[in-house]
C-alpha cells in the first residue's frame, strides 16, 4: 500500500472511487481545470478551521457538564441522554450529507454546517431549559455531522494529488481543536466571571470564523466523488444502487466485525469526551486540572493519527495493534477504578493511546475491499451502523452513575466493552475482504 493512502483515513480512499474531470471543473470565478493557487490556500484554510470545529460542542461541555447539570436542574440520566446526542446526530444526519452535497455542492454544504455549529453553539447555554438545550446541542451536532462526513469529499475533490497530506493536516486540527476545547473551557469560563452559559458560547466565535472561507465554494456544483455523474461510466453504475449493495454486505462477517469495532470504540470516545472530567472532579481534581486531563487524552490523537494508519497499512492482519490499544483501554479503566487521582496524568495518556481505535476503524474499512466503490459502500455501513450502536453506552454510564452514586459501575462497564471492542477488531481486521464473502 502506498505511504501517502496508508496515511489517508479510509473515507478518503473510497472517496476515489470516481472523480469527474474535464466538463465537471469548478465553476467559480478565475477558476479553470488547474485551481488557483490562491484559491486552494483558501480551501486549506478552510479545512483546517472547519476541522477545528467538529469536537468542540463536545468537549466543552464535558468540561463544564457538572455546572449546566446544576444550572438546569439535570438528573445524571438525563445527563447521559445529553451525552448520548452526538452518536446519535452523527447517525441520523451523517446520513444525509452525500444527498446534500449532490444537490447543493460539497462547499456549500459544509458552509450551512459552519453556520449551524456557530448557531446551536450560541443559542444553547442561553435558552434555559433542558429541552432547549438539546435541540440546539442537536443543531450543532448536525453541522458537525454533515462536515465531518464531507471533509474527506472536499480534499480529493481539490488535493487528489495530496490526499494524504491535507488528510493528515485535517486531522491534525480535529485533534487539536478537541484537545484545546477541554483544556481551555474552564479557564476561559473563570475569565468570563465564571458563567457557565459564556463558557459554551464562545466556542461559536470559531464556527463563524470557519464560515467565511466556504462562502467561495457556495456556488461550486462538482459531484462528489463515488457519486454519479451526468455521463455515467461503468464505475459510477457500479456504485449507484444503494439497497443490492447494502444486501451483499449485511452478508459479510468482516462488514458486521468494523461495524461493532467502530461503534464499540465511538462508545469509549463519547463516555470519554461526556464523562471523564466528571469522574476526576468526584475524585477530587480541580475543574480547570479535569479539563486539561481530557484534553491530553484528545491530544494523544495528533502524532498517533498519522503513525498507527501506516503501521497498520504495513500489517496483513490488523488484530495485534486492535488487541494493544485495548489493553491500554484496560488499564487506563482499571486505574480510574482504583487511584483515579493518584495516577490521573497516567490513566489519561493510556486512555488516549486506547481512543486513536478511531483511526485505526478508518484504515482498516480502507484495506477491506478492493475497490473504491466497496470501500464507500463498507464505510457508510460501518459508521452509520456503528454511531448507531454506540449511542446506549453514554445514557448507560449516567443511568448506573445516577442509581449507584458513584463511579465503579460505570467504569465496570466501560472496562467490559473493551473486550468485544477486541474481539470484533480481530475479527475486522483479518487479511480478507468483503468480496470475498458477499
Amino acid at each position: 500500500m502506498p505511504d501517502d493512502e496508508t496515511q489517508t483515513p479510509t473515507l478518503n480512499r473510497g472517496g476515489a472511487a470516481h472523480t469527474p474531470a474535464g466538463p465537471q471543473a469548478p465553476r467559480l470565478p478565475g477558476a479553470a481545470e488547474a485551481p488557483a493557487p490562491w484559491l486552494l490556500r483558501l480551501i486549506a484554510v478552510g479545512l483546517v478551521l472547519a476541522a477545528l470545529n467538529l469536537r468542540p460542542a463536545i468537549t466543552s461541555l464535558g468540561a463544564l457538564l457538572e455546572e449546566v447539570r446544576d444550572g438546569l436542574h439535570m438528573s445524571g440520566s438525563v445527563a447521559g441522554v445529553l451525552t448520548s446526542v452526538p452518536p446519535l446526530c452523527f447517525a441520523v444526519f451523517g446520513v444525509m450529507a452525500p444527498r446534500l452535497a449532490r444537490r447543493f455542492g460539497a462547499g456549500a454544504v459544509v458552509c450551512a454546517g459552519m453556520v449551524a455549529i456557530a448557531a446551536g453553539l450560541v443559542i444553547r447555554p442561553y435558552i434555559g431549559s433542558t429541552a432547549g438545550f438539546l435541540a440546539a446541542s442537536a443543531l450543532a451536532l448536525m453541522g458537525i455531522a454533515v462536515s465531518n462526513i464531507l471533509m474527506p469529499v472536499i480534499v480529493k475533490r481539490w488535493f487528489p494529488d495530496r490526499v494524504g497530506t491535507m488528510t493528515g493536516l485535517y486531522s491534525m486540527a480535529l485533534a487539536l481543536g478537541t484537545a484545546l476545547a477541554a483544556a481551555v473551557t474552564v479557564p476561559l469560563t473563570s475569565a468570563m466571571g465564571g458563567s457557565w452559559q459564556s463558557g459554551l458560547a464562545v466556542w461559536a466565535g470559531l464556527a463563524a470564523l470557519a464560515v467565511l472561507p466556504w462562502i467561495v465554494l457556495v456556488r461550486d456544483r462538482t459531484p462528489a466523488p463515488g457519486t454519479p455523474a451526468p455521463d455515467r461510466s461503468a464505475s459510477d453504475q457500479a456504485s449507484r444502487p444503494a439497497d443490492a449493495p447494502a444486501l451483499r454486505i449485511t452478508r459479510s462477517r468482516t462488514a458486521w466485525g468494523l461495524a461493532c469495532f467502530f461503534g464499540l470504540q465511538a462508545t469509549a470516545a463519547y463516555i470519554t469526551m461526556g464523562w471523564m472530567p466528571q469522574i476526576f472532579r468526584d475524585a477530587g481534581v480541580s475543574a480547570g486540572t479535569a479539563g486539561v486531563l481530557l484534553a491530553v487524552t484528545m491530544a494523544m490523537g495528533v502524532p498517533l493519527a498519522f503513525v498507527i494508519p501506516r503501521v497498520a497499512g504495513r500489517l496483513k492482519q490488523q488484530g495485534p495493534i486492535v488487541v494493544v490499544l485495548g489493553l491500554c483501554g484496560l488499564i487506563g479503566y482499571g486505574g480510574l477504578y482504583l487511584a483515579p487521582a493518584a495516577g490521573a496524568w497516567v490513566w489519561a495518556v493510556l486512555l488516549g493511546v486506547a481512543n486513536c481505535a478511531f483511526p485505526l476503524a478508518l484504515t482498516m474499512i480502507g484495506m477491506r475491499s478492493r475497490t473504491g466503490a466497496g470501500v464507500v459502500r463498507l464505510s457508510a455501513f460501518a459508521q452509520s451502523t456503528g454511531y448507531l450502536l454506540s449511542i446506549p453506552g453514554p445514557l448507560l454510564v449516567g443511568v448506573l452513575y445516577q442509581h449507584s452514586g458513584g463511579w465503579g459501575l460505570p467504569i465496570a462497564l466501560m472496562a467490559g466493552l473493551m473486550i468485544p471492542q477486541m474481539v470484533a477488531g480481530v475479527l475486522a481486521g483479518r487479511d480478507r475482504t468483503i468480496e470475498d464473502e458477499c
